[in-house]
């Protein structure tokens, strides 16, 4: 891991959420055990059972977090995005890590010593409260997706992921081809289904003109349809 110099400018750039309820004092206690690395594609982040030590912030780049299932099945919990903090639940829970992430493409990232964030947020409550909420809509995302993946059907599963992965990561400049290019595999691990299924439900869409498909690029075509079979599950 490489230790890189910054100023507080780019570090307050960097993490803003962080930063900002900061005094002086403890930005420069901040500036002090701020680390970045980078990770290629596909590198692991972590793993699944390992002991937390760091916050972690992704500044470039995409990253999926996921679990190992039964018969050695991933299941997509979530996919990061830009300026989004990560694998400090389970040090606040006193546990290990019950996931595991993974880079989709080269990404750079933060981290913070975890005992470092414990003394910041001990000392002040407007942090503490930041957590609190982000924990809480980590939560509230969870608790949907959950049921989603559970009760929808294979089309409305899938029709939820391609919006998901758009309200995500955001379009290309034709405004309609996805801005993140995944495999069949991990678009059905995200899905909750078979790789096969989502490569027939994929055809399908792309046949009801719905969709266009081209490799691993995804364009939509008729967002209001997805959304609809995204809504009757």
């Amino acid at each position: 891991m490489v230790k890189k110099e910054l100023s507080e400018t780019e570090i307050a750039e960097s993490i803003p959420d962080l930063w900002q309820p900061l005094t002086q004092e403890q930005r420069e206690f901040l500036a002090q055990n701020f680390t970045i690395q980078k990770y290629k594609k596909n590198e692991t982040i972590y793993c699944e059972g390992e002991t937390p030590m760091h916050l972690m912030c992704l500044l470039s780049g995409k990253v999926k977090i996921y679990k190992e299932g039964v018969g050695g099945r991933s299941q997509i919990i979530r996919v990061l995005k830009t300026k989004e903090y990560f694998a400090y639940r389970a040090y606040f829970a006193e546990g290990n890590f019950v996931t595991a992430a993974s880079a989709f493409e080269p990404c750079t990232i933060c981290l913070i010593p975890m005992p470092a964030i414990m003394k910041l947020v001990k000392a002040n409550a407007e942090l503490a409260l930041f957590f609190i909420r982000q924990l809480s809509i980590d939560l509230g995302i969870s608790d949907e997706r959950t049921v989603n993946l559970t009760q929808k059907h294979i089309r409305g599963r899938l029709a939820e992921s391609l919006l998901f992965l758009k309200e995500t990561y955001g379009l290309e400049e034709d405004e309609s081809t996805l801005s993140i290019y995944l495999s069949r595999e991990d678009l059905a691990n995200l899905s909750n289904m078979t790789t096969s299924n989502a490569i027939r439900t994929l055809s399908n869409f792309a046949t009801e003109k719905l969709i266009t498909i081209d490799g691993r690029k995804i364009k939509i075509i008729d967002e209001e349809k997805l959304k609809k079979i995204s809504k009757i599950g």
